[in-house]
């Protein structure tokens, strides 16, 4: 049984690198796949893949994003300027809603 990575970055939303050699660069999340605990983003940790020809493509070296591990990234609060720490609050109509740790800004609409 695998277990399951908890949390609270989703896909679009806009992240930082905060280790390895993209340190501080700046994407959109593509994909977050909780099982294994990655995230691939725009344009970060881009990697060259040598590719046979086949009836679908034209073979030659392809460059793609390869996934970080999710405790490398952290969410770009716009306010901040900077990566911050995601907390959760309830709201007054029963809603749960994402928020900024340093501002307290609502993140989600």
């Amino acid at each position: 049984m695998t277990t399951m990575v908890k949390t609270r970055i989703r896909r679009d939303d806009e992240v930082v690198v905060i280790a390895g050699r993209d340190k501080g660069v700046r994407g959109k999340v593509i994909r977050v796949n909780r099982a294994d605990g990655s995230v691939l983003v725009s344009k970060v940790n881009m990697i060259k893949r040598h590719t046979r020809q086949t009836e679908q493509s034209s073979g030659g070296i392809i460059e793609k994003e390869a996934p970080l591990n999710i405790s490398n990234v952290q969410f770009f609060c716009a306010k901040c300027k900077t990566g911050v720490r995601l907390g959760v609050k309830t709201l007054e109509d029963d809603r749960k809603v994402r928020t900024c740790r340093s501002c307290g800004e609502v993140l989600d609409s």
